[in-house]
């Protein structure tokens, strides 16, 4: 799990971390909150891919000729701060759902 953790990029991991935290934290103390952290996260999420993306493709153009095994590979690597921030997001849904009557 840890390996998946630094693939997807640690500083973009770490901040989806801290908003993972946030999160709880806000479920707990301002539930008005909740659904906007969770789309946050998802934004920073694809903003992170989109980011190892861009990496991926300088890379590749200074590189010349690559494997597509190398390049799936890398794009793999991308998607992963996406499934974390959606991971996130849903989360976020689902207490938004337990807590919709207390809203």
């Amino acid at each position: 799990m840890f390996d998946i953790f630094v693939m997807g990029g640690v500083p973009w991991m770490t901040f989806l971390t801290i908003i993972l935290l946030a999160l709880l934290l806000a479920a707990w103390k301002a539930p008005a909150w909740v659904k906007e952290i969770g789309l946050f996260a998802l934004a920073v999420g694809v903003l992170g891919s989109v980011v190892g993306f861009i990496q991926a493709a300088n890379d590749i153009a200074a590189a010349g000729d690559i494997a597509p095994r190398i390049i799936w590979s890398g794009m793999l690597v991308a998607v992963i701060t996406t499934l974390y921030g959606l991971l996130i997001y849903l989360v976020s849904l689902v207490i938004r759902i337990i807590q919709k009557p207390r809203i």
